[in-house]
């Protein structure tokens, strides 16, 4: 694949790691107008406790496994012209169809459209006139192609990185925000399989890759209406202190897609705006990743893409017999990246103001910094923004550059938060830092 700039000037930053192939899996057969679930040949670790569900901040969240580390979505039945594609819904716009629909509230997504009409798809719905109760099919513009193999390849040292390869990519006319035609609301609804299974759910050939298992729904009874559900691995990460859950499902940067296991999507990159956090016409909000934090599995300090990959298993492909990927996770071997606003901090101004569009503020700490071992674990955005402003000797933008948005953005939905309610910002903004 070409790179981006932005992209090889990132590869140079990771740390060379051998990649990793898994086995294939067998498949059980789809019951009939239902996805299948992938069957693993191998034992699927042990049942493990489950986050309590007051920790919840997407109310339509059925579990969170704290062992699997995943989360349990509904899974929405769709069709892109004949072919039926599978998608979750995390967000809408208007504060009452989210409280209706469990789904977290963004009224930013509004804005998304702004200047880029294609990043917001119109999509139409039908339904059987016999229905009496359930939901109407969806009908996509565009789907992602799940097909290619996720590849990430360091080259023999440390950089460049001989192949990144998205092991999804937006097809023509996709976008996870979507508008029905006729009603101005935007929800979040991205595509995370496609077809009627079986499911790839080791390989993901036809899945999202962070798809770790599909849950055929029960069969109903006269009148009544049961759901499939699907398995998501969740990111693990900080806002405003406290360790919190998330998804991601679209990046518009190839790098970023494939460290994320998201599904590439560079129409992206065009939605309101660039730098445009807590700004008139702003759909997006802001996510502090860093490139070289600390390393080290069983180091509480690690932090950062290098740490990812070295000690998260970022190269190997996710799913429930990847136990060693699982562990390591659970570990803490994520980017432990740091969002911005989040829907319970009390001050509504960094509550009301959430989205899941995350415009990407990616640091970088200085030679100076990590030789004094000073790049240690970041939790809160006014630190971060603070120590920007203040301290340029330790913490800077990739390859020097001034610390802000780097020009991609994420698409990473919240889930939960898993110790403590995330309320307030550690510190408040000092003067001169761009918050």
């Amino acid at each position: 694949m070409n790179l981006s700039p932005l992209s090889r000037r990132l590869l140079a930053s990771l740390a060379a790691v051998a990649a990793a192939a898994l086995a294939s899996a067998q498949f059980s057969a789809p019951a009939a107008g239902q996805p299948a679930s992938g069957r693993i040949s191998a034992a699927a670790p042990a049942q493990s406790p489950l986050l309590p569900s007051s920790k919840l901040i997407l109310k339509s969240a059925k579990q969170v496994n704290l062992r699997n580390g995943t989360v349990r979505l509904p899974l929405h039945r769709g069709k892109v012209g004949s072919k039926t594609v599978w998608f979750i819904l995390t967000e809408s716009s208007d504060f009452g169809l989210a409280r209706d629909l469990d789904v977290n509230y963004s009224a930013k997504l509004t804005n998304l459209g702004i200047g880029c009409a294609a990043c917001v798809q119109t999509v139409t719905q039908t339904s059987d006139p016999g229905l009496k109760f359930g939901e109407a099919t969806v009908h996509f513009a565009g789907a992602p192609n799940f097909a290619p193999r996720r590849v990430l390849v360091p080259g023999p040292t440390t950089l460049p990185a001989k192949t990144v390869q998205p092991g999804a990519v937006g097809g023509r006319g996709y976008s996870p925000f979507i508008r029905i035609n006729g009603s101005p609301i935007v929800y979040n609804a991205p595509i995370v399989a496609t077809g009627d299974g079986p499911f790839d759910v080791v390989r993901h050939s036809n899945t999202q890759d962070r798809v770790l298992a599909i849950h055929p729904a029960a069969k109903a009874r006269p009148g009544q209406f049961t759901q499939a559900t699907v398995d998501l691995l969740v990111v693990r990460g900080f806002d405003a202190g406290q360790p919190i859950l998330y998804i991601s499902t679209e990046a518009s940067d190839p790098l970023a897609a494939v460290l994320e296991r998201s599904t590439y999507v560079p129409l992206l990159n065009k939605a309101s705006f660039r730098g445009g956090d807590d700004a008139l016409g702003s759909g997006r909000e802001r996510i502090f990743p860093f490139v070289n934090g600390q390393t080290g599995a069983n180091n509480k300090q690690a932090q950062g893409l290098i740490h990812l990959i070295k000690d998260g298993h970022a190269t190997e492909d996710a799913s429930l017999r990847n136990v060693a990927l699982l562990a390591a996770l659970r570990r803490g071997g994520d980017a432990r990246n740091v969002q911005g606003d989040f829907p319970t901090i009390t001050d509504p101004r960094h509550s009301t103001p959430y989205s899941p569009l995350w415009d990407a503020q990616l640091g970088e700490w200085t030679p100076k910094a990590v030789k004094a071992r000073l790049n240690t674990l970041q939790t809160d955005e006014n630190k971060i923004l603070n120590l920007a402003a203040s301290r340029p000797d330790l913490l800077t933008g990739p390859g020097g550059a001034r610390y802000g948005s780097v020009g991609f953005v994420i698409n990473c939905p919240v889930i939960a938060f898993t110790d403590k309610e995330p309320r307030a910002d550690l510190v408040d903004l000092a003067p001169n830092a761009q918050g």
